[in-house]
């Protein structure tokens, strides 16, 4: 997928996931390895609601590929030492 579709696939209708994902997407999304980039590729074909679960801890994935991404992107939340 090219930037500019991820760009706007990675806009949600909800300004909590706007906050979390466009960071991601400008900051670490380019690091990652190909694999990672298909994991997030896929994450954005899940629905707001389920992602925001995710993202605050009340649930996880029951994918292992969409678990492994929203670990990765938690973790890129963190604030570095």
């Amino acid at each position: 997928m090219d930037r500019n579709r991820l760009f706007w696939a990675s806009r949600r209708g909800m300004l909590e996931l706007d906050l979390i994902l466009m960071p991601f997407l400008d900051h670490v999304y380019p690091t990652l390895e190909e694999a990672d980039q298909r994991r997030y590729q896929r994450l954005l074909d899940c629905e707001d609601q389920e992602m925001f679960g995710w993202f605050l801890h009340r649930q996880e994935p029951e994918d292992p590929d969409l678990r492994k991404i929203v670990r990765i992107i938690r973790e890129s939340r963190r604030p570095q030492p």
